[in-house]
């Protein structure tokens, strides 16, 4: 027997907080009434109700809070190896981490929202091997190629300005990481199959450095496709500087005094993924192109990546939460009154004759 989300056991605390809540509250009720109709009269108002079935209720509410607890840990029993083949291209995610993808012109920024639409790109194409490059002035690898969703999120999730040493747009520079990379932890091609190598380059185009466009011909020679994704607006909009607690102290300026305006250049990424052999994409409000983008990706060749043996273990939830259920339908069927009690006749009664 394991359990599969164990944190679920915290809320066992609910138990005897619930215990202390329902003391507490009888106590106050029981003071204020006596309060309102005297203590004399008290007793035969609340002579109908039965303290041992109030306690029994209330231990009934509790072992359905456990049994829900423990259903929601996931207990498991039992395991079983597990072949799991898993089939697609190679992708590495080059995105810009530059100051001009702070501008807020896309809210939230132009940087959050290429966070969340690559998050959004990762549900749409199970199966293949992702890794993340955070690039400005400078590159970094942040997560080599790995066929785990979950944990490249988690990295796009960690992307900031400071991913990066020296701040700038240097394209190529990413593209040789992303080269590199494919080096240390691609799949290495054979007779039989080759593998399909992509680059995505996420941002906005602002004052890249040349040389990218040549250096992307020669990828495409080794078989490495580029795609790029443009976001910002061609109006453009301010740099803001945020202090340590993420408010904006003011915008960022020029030698000269005068406030930046960033815009995007999309005719810079659109050269970069026409060199590449890939597709250009702009990201626009509610737009449909991360469907796009996946679609597009879908399309290109395949390969089987080397399968893995995992243990499957089989799901015993549904035990406890099905006597959670049956305990809490019991509980609502219980009432507090006594069977039987003594109505209040009076001050007076007749003797018998």
């Amino acid at each position: 027997m394991r359990f599969e989300n164990p944190a679920a056991f915290y809320f066992i605390w609910f138990v005897p907080v619930f215990w202390l809540v329902a003391v507490l509250v009888q106590k106050a009720m029981r003071k204020k009434m006596s309060k309102v109709v005297g203590s004399r009269l008290y007793p035969f108002l609340t002579s109908s109700l039965s303290d041992r079935k109030r306690t029994a209720k209330q231990i009934l509410q509790s072992l359905v809070i456990l049994f829900f607890v423990f259903a929601l840990a996931r207990p498991q029993s039992g395991q079983s190896m597990q072949e799991i083949k898993s089939e697609g291209v190679e992708i590495m995610l080059a995105i810009d981490v530059s100051d001009s993808m702070l501008a807020e012109d896309v809210r939230p920024s132009r940087l959050e929202q290429a966070k969340t639409d690559l998050s959004r790109l990762l549900d749409r194409m199970p199966g293949n091997r992702v890794g993340v490059i955070a690039f400005a002035g400078s590159a970094a690898i942040l997560s080599p190629l790995s066929n785990d969703p979950n944990a490249i999120k988690m990295y796009i999730e960690s992307l900031s300005t400071n991913s990066v040493s020296s701040q700038g747009t240097s394209f190529e520079e990413a593209l040789r990481i992303a080269v590199d990379s494919f080096k240390r932890g691609g799949v290495s091609d054979n007779d039989t199959s080759k593998v399909t190598r992509v680059i995505l380059v996420a941002s906005d185009g602002e004052d890249h450095e040349p040389g990218a466009n040549e250096a992307a011909k020669k990828l495409v020679d080794q078989g490495i496709r580029i795609f790029t994704v443009a976001y910002g607006t061609e109006k453009g909009a301010p740099i803001p500087v945020k202090d340590g607690m993420g408010f904006w102290k003011a915008n960022k300026k020029d030698r000269s005094g005068q406030t930046v305006i960033t815009t995007v250049k999309g005719e810079a990424l659109r050269a970069l993924a026409s060199s590449g052999d890939g597709a250009f994409y702009f990201a626009t409000p509610g737009g449909d192109y991360i469907k796009k983008l996946a679609d597009d990706l879908a399309n290109l060749e395949k390969t089987e990546f080397e399968a893995k043996m995992a243990v499957q273990y089989e799901e015993r939830f549904q035990w406890f939460l099905s006597i959670g259920i049956i305990i809490a339908l019991l509980e609502l069927f219980l009432g507090e009154r006594r069977s039987k009690f003594l109505l209040w006749k009076g001050r007076y009664e007749v003797p018998p004759a």
